[in-house]
């Protein structure tokens, strides 16, 4: 270790030289690195930070800026997944600032890959973590390998990242795609494979990119195997009708810039766009037409200026009409140009993980014309979440109407449903009435414990969902609907269709995308779902939103079978029987059971961590483990515990654990 920080600080000092001559070599793009470390942003080799994850409103508005690019960038990250999964590597996706927008690995590694930074929304600029693939491939804009000791920090040393930077159809940096690895053999030859599949798939992301933002241009592809240029062009030129390029692949920007530099007299940002296609090539406009109508030209025609490369062509037309000239942008609407509000979705989840895919999904999901199937316990607040995601959406302003499928009769759930016109039965309404399912009309239906419909009705709503009409009881002629659904159950619906009670066909009407809610044991930000029921409840009864530290220990050891729904009502009434002065531990309902016994015997203290007593429990003696394992990082413990920082600290004070840095305070 001692080592590895002197051999980086001999390299910043300049005692010795820096390895390589080539301006890429890996060697020497890793030993600039260390010296802007040291030199530039004041690092410390010995003293490694925490690992930084951004919120998860900046880790938002990172992916809502590069959104359109993601949808390719995670196409092709899926198929190289597939190429390197067995190896044991994982893959990211950064923006421009190095945030961890998209990230693809083995489940079964979570806990592992969070610790190490692999996951979504770790930040990886190299002013803060040293040098690492990510971060100095951002600040070189080159590819290249970070293998275990090249790391900067020690707590990166078991890692080998291989990273590829990737530019936008325009010539912009957008970000870095990453394969990494959390352990590999010592040498770095070992990663050769590792490069040459990261730069292939990140050639194949920003080609796909300039094919998808350039589909109304012509394209001209360029490339040297002749067989091979319709499926694998090197060089792509976006041209319009009067041969003017409007675009190059990164490509095609490295191959012929030579020559617009050297014609222009001097270096400009962007030497090709502009530029008439028969002047950067050797060729006419009108060999170039010829392409629309033929396979391939002479592959003499085409020659750079700058290599005399010869290259094979073909020509990609426009597959929409567009402008030959910059289009005039119409003032969009006020309402759908303003930035969406996602509060009522926020407020649901704190720094849960679980939950935070979940929340990231429905924000995504909440204008799509997909039908979202909420699974989860009961209590854990389904309907909740569905008010939710119709409260963030285009149809917020119109109706919300929730159907509990469990409760209402089964002789009245076809009317209540479907609605009836006057006369149609006895006891009906003088005047007919407009079922929930028309109601829902323009917002949100929400079908609450679908599992519980009866199957005779299933068929009759399947025709709904599939034909966006209903026809009243009694009616000769459908009505029209704009539905929006969002249906929920508790139940194992596969289970059900496997058993007969559930339509497999509706099954897949309902679950266009399906969004599974966690049981409240399980959450890891317990302690933010009390305190915000806490505030709410409290409001509500004009009391205090005091507590005591006894009683939040309670509340964070029981179990809740009853989800969100038995806490809210806990509180509630915890709140009326402390007569809204503070809620103590003798105000929390008998069904919490009594306060968990003391757990002074096992005096940290006063005794060292290998003489803990032996009437501890095992999760207390996991606990200190982790605490002394992680050398008392509160942060790290939370993160490899799956808790909040909060909880541990609460934890700590339950079980009498003091750090040795409040110990000595103390003293």
């Amino acid at each position: 270790m001692q080592q590895h920080v002197d051999r980086i600080l001999e390299v910043a000092s300049g005692a010795i030289p820096l390895r390589g001559t080539h301006q890429t070599d890996s060697g020497l793009l890793i030993e600039r690195s260390w010296f802007r470390c040291v030199n530039e942003y004041g690092l410390d080799p010995s003293k490694p930070r925490r690992g930084r994850i951004e919120t998860r409103q900046r880790l938002r508005e990172s992916r809502e800026q590069i959104e359109e690019y993601m949808l390719v960038a995670r196409a092709g990250m899926e198929q190289l997944f597939k190429r390197v999964r067995a190896l044991g590597y994982v893959l990211l996706l950064t923006d421009a600032q190095g945030i961890t927008v998209d990230y693809i690995g083995n489940d079964s590694w979570d806990r592992e890959l969070r610790n190490a930074g692999l996951a979504l929304g770790a930040n990886w600029q190299e002013s803060h973590a040293g040098t690492n693939g990510i971060g100095t491939c951002i600040a070189e804009q080159a590819a290249l390998t970070c293998h275990r000791d090249d790391h900067f920090f020690s707590s990166h040393l078991g890692l080998s990242c291989t990273t590829t930077p990737l530019f936008g159809p325009e010539g912009d940096f957008i970000g870095a795609l990453d394969v990494s690895a959390l352990s590999s053999p010592e040498a770095k030859e070992s990663q050769h494979l590792a490069l040459h599949l990261t730069l292939l798939y990140g050639q194949m992301i920003e080609d796909a990119n300039f094919l998808r933002h350039f589909r109304d241009r012509w394209i001209l592809r360029l490339g040297t195997a002749g067989p091979l240029v319709d499926v694998c062009g090197e060089l792509m030129l976006a041209f319009d009708k009067d041969g003017v390029v409007v675009g190059a692949n990164p490509a095609a920007r490295r191959e012929l810039c030579g020559l617009a530099i050297a014609t222009q007299g001097k270096p400009q940002r962007d030497t090709i766009v502009g530029r008439a296609l028969d002047e950067l090539l050797r060729c006419r406009l009108d060999d170039i037409w010829k392409l629309a109508r033929s396979a391939h030209l002479d592959e003499q025609t085409l020659i750079t200026a700058t290599n005399h490369q010869v290259y094979q062509a073909s020509l990609i037309v426009p597959r929409v009409p567009g402008p030959t000239a910059v289009a005039r942008i119409e003032p969009a609407n006020d309402a759908l140009s303003a930035k969406q509000d996602f509060a009522a979705l926020d407020k649901l989840a704190g720094e849960d993980r679980h939950m935070g895919r979940v929340l990231d999904h429905a924000r995504r999901l909440v204008d799509k014309q997909v039908s979202i199937l909420v699974q989860g316990e009961t209590g854990t607040g389904k309907e909740v979440f569905a008010r939710a995601l119709h409260a963030c959406s285009q149809r917020k302003d119109m109706p919300f109407v929730a159907v509990n499928c469990a409760s209402i009769p089964e002789t009245l759930i076809e009317s209540e449903l479907f609605g009836y016109t006057p006369g149609t039965f006895t006891g009906a309404r003088s005047r007919g009435m407009k079922g929930l399912i028309q109601q829902s009309d323009g917002g949100t239906l929400f079908l609450d414990e679908i599992g519980d419909m009866p199957l005779q009705l299933q068929t009759r709503l399947l025709r709904v969902l599939s034909e966006r009409e209903v026809l009243p009881l009694g009616a000769e002629r459908p009505v029209k609907v704009a539905l929006t659904v969002i249906a929920a159950s508790h139940r194992d619906l596969r289970k059900q269709i496997a058993a007969g009670t559930f339509r497999e066909d509706l099954y897949y009407r309902l679950c266009g995308a399906t969004l599974s809610l966690p049981p409240l044991r399980e959450r890891g930000d317990k302690l933010y779902i009390i305190d915000r029921i806490l505030r709410e409840e409290a409001e509500h009864l004009a009391a205090m939103t005091a507590i005591s530290p006894a009683a939040i220990d309670r509340l964070l050891e029981y179990d809740w079978p009853g989800n969100v729904r038995q806490l809210r009502n806990v509180i509630r009434f915890a709140l009326a029987i402390s007569d809204g002065l503070g809620i103590g531990e003798e105000h929390l309902p008998p069904e919490l059971g009594e306060p968990a016994p003391s757990i002074a015997s096992i005096e940290i203290k006063a005794q060292p961590a290998a003489n803990v007593s032996a009437n501890a429990s095992e999760a207390e003696r996991e606990l200190l483990a982790t605490l002394q394992r992680l050398r008392w990082n509160i942060s790290a413990v939370a993160s490899e515990m799956g808790v909040s920082r909060t909880t541990i600290y609460h934890l700590m004070r339950r079980h009498n654990i003091v750090s040795p840095k409040d110990r000595d305070l103390q003293a």
